[in-house]
């Protein structure tokens, strides 16, 4: 159970970076295209297609890391402090 609530943490995560996505395209569609009718053309985006793939795997691997540090509760414990040792002085 735990390594299907990390894996869909992960899946979570790639869904959250798709809104991200969808809200700047959409920004871009409402606003910046009918003011300046700039196409994007000239940024020349094709030397970052090999990129794509490795780029998804990592946001599903660390969202994944993520759910499982959360759901498997290292994220809520505490971690006991270290005393330091008491010196037994008599007062005079």
């Amino acid at each position: 159970m735990l390594l299907f609530e990390s894996l869909s943490a992960g899946v979570m995560a790639i869904f959250a970076g798709f809104v991200l996505v969808t809200i700047v395209v959409g920004f871009y569609v409402i606003i910046i295209w009918p003011l300046t009718f700039w196409d994007l053309a000239n940024l020349r985006l094709e030397k970052y297609t090999s990129w794509i793939h490795p780029v998804i795997w990592s946001v599903f691997a660390c969202g994944s890391l993520a759910g499982y540090w959360c759901f498997g509760g290292a994220a809520f414990k505490s971690r006991q402090k270290a005393r330091a040792p008491s010196t037994n002085r008599s007062r005079r």
